[in-house]
């Protein structure tokens, strides 16, 4: 029986990942587009946009959870404001280093009032500060939020 070169690397996929994407790209730069498996090609290609904007998500909330920590948490600023600012910072840069791309950089836009809520709500649970001691809407611009040289 006679194995199709696109039956071979949708098996391949299956059982060796890294030699697929060898493969899969070998065929793209030859232009051999018979032979490239299409469905897996496009499911991974989806699974890429998808994972670019969790990390934008996780790390979005992340930095908004150290920065409300940091504006509203007084009883613990004195013992954790260095930790908090070194996290602000961290968090900064990756998501600097994800917003190159225009895409990313919109799609954060959208999401600082999408994840407020939930950051907020984490660090009223890890504080156990009243809730309404924090603002309904973000506090900080999106500006805000990327400048290395800001802190609330």
């Amino acid at each position: 029986m006679i194995i199709s070169q696109n039956t071979r690397l949708s098996q391949l996929y299956e059982q060796d990942f890294v030699l697929w994407v060898d493969e899969t790209v070998k065929h793209l730069y030859n232009q051999d587009l018979e032979q490239i498996d299409w469905p897996h090609l496009i499911e991974e290609m989806e699974g890429l946009g998808r994972e670019q904007r969790h990390k934008v998500d996780s790390y979005l909330v992340q930095l908004l959870i150290h920065l409300l920590l940091y504006c509203y948490w007084e009883t613990e600023k004195e013992r954790c404001q260095r930790g908090w600012e070194n996290k602000i910072d961290n968090f900064r840069l990756d998501l600097e280093l994800l917003l190159e791309s225009k895409t990313l950089y919109n799609y954060y836009l959208k999401r600082i009032e999408e994840l407020y809520p939930k950051a907020k709500k984490r660090v009223i649970k890890k504080t156990k500060l009243p809730s309404n001691i924090f603002p309904e809407t973000c506090p900080f611009t999106s500006e805000q939020l990327l400048d290395i040289d800001f802190l609330p």
